[in-house]
């Protein structure tokens, strides 16, 4: 499928790309179940983030010596009991370093864990809904293993099987810079169209998530270090050690603001990274003056999520727009 392309329906739509890519979601079935039939049997919605160009085509990402590169765990302060590890353990939380990664010769693999099961829905507009990057890496394998299930102990509930995830969405993606005007201040946008599954057929897991196909949401970056929760989202976020650490010259873009633009998308390349996505619309074309537009032609040998992650994931929800 590739990064796609995007049109432009007005002369000037007031955007600026920062970064093309594709995007991928899954859900994990709650522990105990080895399928999901509803919304919920839902334990956890994923997003997966692919950068493959954009204005720089350097990027920068926490560097794997400070620690945090595939680092264990998948919690927060408000859901710190209800998941166990997830993704390779190489170690606790560590300092800031920095790795340069060419994003147009060298795949770069954002793991993203949602706060809640679905996205924010796109009738309901400003609603925000928080999420983390727990994993930042450069080898397929580190997300694979994000992905897989696990048996594990529990003191109080005794043996608990941890089902593995499951693939429903495949597309193009785009960070926006939506330049500032007198009256709307400098933001950033996460805009995407799905490829898979196809706009024809069934689309349960699909619709129950609020994985349109297509939306806009502006994305605002968690400043680790000012106080908790923001925007009426309800959340306590992550705790103090798991928490992301910018480099100084990117803590210094946000100030003393609570929240800042995803400006410039490294943001997302630093495990512990909070970020708000804020539903905005769901009509790309309407809201921004453009179009996206996947490079593939629909059918099953374009797909790239089974290109990349292979029968390492059941990936009937994406094929066929139903549960397992």
């Amino acid at each position: 499928m590739g990064q796609g392309k995007e049109v432009k329906t007005r002369p000037d739509p007031q955007v600026e790309i920062q970064e093309r890519g594709e995007i991928f979601f899954f859900y994990r079935p709650k522990v105990n179940k080895e399928e999901a039939h509803s919304v919920d049997d839902v334990q956890r919605l994923y997003i997966v983030m692919r950068p493959e160009s954009g204005e720089n085509p350097v990027e920068e990402k926490q560097d794997p010596l400070s620690g945090k590169e595939g680092s264990e765990k998948e919690d927060s302060e408000e859901d710190d009991n209800k998941s166990s590890s997830s993704g390779s353990k190489k170690g606790g939380e560590g300092g800031h370093g920095v790795e340069k990664v060419n994003i147009e010769k060298q795949i770069l693999l954002r793991f993203i864990v949602m706060g809640k099961k679905s996205l924010p829905d796109p009738s309901k507009k400003s609603q925000p809904f928080w999420g983390f990057v727990e994993l930042v890496t450069t080898n397929v394998e580190d997300v694979k293993e994000a992905l897989k299930g696990e048996e594990y102990q529990t003191k109080t509930q005794g043996h608990r099987h941890k089902p593995p995830a499951r693939a429903v969405g495949e597309g193009i993606y785009r960070i926006l810079r939506h330049k500032p005007t007198p009256t709307r201040k400098h933001h950033t946008h996460l805009v995407y169209k799905l490829e898979f599954p196809s706009r024809t057929g069934e689309h349960e897991p699909q619709e129950s998530m609020n994985i349109e196909p297509e939306g806009s949401f502006l994305i605002q970056v968690r400043n680790p270090e000012q106080g908790k929760g923001g925007r009426g989202s309800g959340f306590r976020g992550l705790k103090r050690k798991r928490k992301a650490q910018f480099p100084a010259h990117l803590q210094a873009h946000l100030g003393h603001t609570r929240f800042g633009a995803a400006d410039p998308p490294d943001f997302l390349n630093y495990e512990g990274c909070e970020f708000l996505l804020i539903s905005a619309s769901d009509d790309i074309e309407a809201e921004l003056g453009m179009e996206l537009e996947p490079d593939g032609e629909g059918d099953e040998s374009s797909c790239d999520l089974v290109k990349t992650f292979g029968d390492d994931v059941d990936a009937t929800p994406l094929l066929r727009g139903t549960w397992d």
